[in-house]
């Protein structure tokens, strides 16, 4: 009877043997992978002094939050005066339309005079055979036909300089105008960036920002780090590389959770070398000494954000995973590039556009009834493309 027990668990272990043999197959593991993500760095774009942090580590914020402010004096200062530029440069500009006119006007005049004196000087040299006319009063009479188109002339000229000022211009387009509200989006842009927002949503770490400390542009004041979109890069080893495919499904666990956890993804890409090909001191194996090491190549792995929201997840956290590998039709290498949404922000946006109706607003409180400012409208259209 104990012979027929211990031949019946012999078997049982065999079937069970079998069956795990025929499931893992199509099947390969690794415990070396971990939770991978963006660390977005929150950097400043100009320089100053930090007199306001309002995010620490852990905190969780929204995309946009103002998380450190600087003094924004200077900049503030700066801006008043780059707005004084630009309204003295559109008043002045009013002034060069004007003068342009008025030389107009001028050579209008100085043309009507020439053609008085040219009439003057007709009727006395037609009078000189009858005696009626002196022949002084016909030089008199060129020298005054002389002066006037010496006058002519001059005021020709001088309307021709003042055109080449205005030309091909209205006042919203006048070069001047548009150095001085280049100024003022500067000022003005400068002035916004004292407070710096938030690139994305998520949860700040490495905070390293102080009160009273001067930062330079590019200083990394904390991270920001989206916890709903993370993935895992797992290693394998170069001998399971040979039946992974993109898009086949992965099962994962966490060290975190346990086996209570399940989590689901799938591959999405195979990194382009072996873990030590990336590192700082790559290995050199042309040595006289060589010993073979195993190496592995990180596999990246997509995980399910509706997965991950109940059970959140931390980067560096190591899971264990296991890829179904019976589908083997996808790609070996991966084609195309991920979502750009995925890595972008649009939290900078509307910087440039308030930094335009900033100085539509400088110049229209400054632009008068210049002729030249008439369909305002399409005049600050002409300013944006020109600018």
């Amino acid at each position: 009877m104990r012979d027929y027990i211990l031949l019946a668990i012999v078997l049982l272990l065999l079937v069970a043997a079998a069956i795990r043999y025929v499931f893992q197959i199509h099947t390969e593991r690794t415990e070396d992978a971990y939770v991978d993500g963006n660390a977005v760095q929150v950097t400043s774009q100009i320089s100053g002094t930090v007199i306001a942090i309002l995010a620490d580590d852990t905190d969780h914020i929204e995309s946009g939050s103002v998380l450190v402010r600087l003094n924004p004096v200077d900049q503030e200062v700066q801006f008043e005066r780059a707005s004084a530029a630009l309204a003295k440069a559109t008043r002045a500009a009013r002034g060069q339309y004007h003068d342009a006119d008025q030389l107009q006007a001028e050579v209008d005049q100085r043309r009507n005079d020439v053609e008085k004196a040219k009439a003057d000087l007709g009727r006395r040299t037609l009078a000189l055979p009858e005696g009626a006319v002196s022949r002084e009063e016909i030089s008199h009479a060129q020298d005054a036909y002389r002066n006037a188109q010496a006058a002519l002339e001059a005021s020709r000229q001088a309307l021709a300089q003042r055109q080449a000022v205005v030309d091909g211009t209205t006042l919203r387009t006048n070069p001047d105008v548009l150095s001085a509200a280049a100024n003022v989006r500067d000022a003005y842009i400068a002035r916004v960036r004292t407070q710096i927002l938030a690139p994305v949503s998520g949860t700040v770490t490495k905070r390293s920002a102080q009160v009273g400390e001067r930062i330079s542009p590019g200083s990394s004041l904390m991270s920001v780090v989206p916890l709903d979109a993370l993935w895992v890069t797992a290693n394998f080893k170069e001998s399971q590389l040979e039946d992974l495919r993109i898009g086949q499904p992965v099962e994962l666990t966490a060290d975190a959770y346990g086996g209570d956890v399940t989590y689901h993804g799938k591959i999405v890409g195979v990194d382009a070398g072996t873990g030590s090909a990336f590192a700082l001191l790559p290995p050199q194996n042309a040595t006289g000494n060589w010993i073979k090491v195993t190496q592995r190549v990180p596999v990246r792995i997509t995980l399910d954000p509706r997965e991950i929201a109940p059970h959140p997840l931390r980067i560096g956290l190591s899971m264990r995973v296991i890829v179904d590998t019976h589908d083997r039709s996808g790609s070996v290498l991966r084609r195309g590039t991920s979502t750009p949404s995925a890595y972008e922000t649009r939290v900078f946006d509307a910087e440039l556009k308030n930094a335009n109706d900033v100085v539509d607003t400088i110049i229209r409180k400054n632009e008068g009834g210049s002729p030249r400012s008439s369909n305002a409208p399409a005049m600050r259209q002409e300013m944006r493309d020109a600018s």
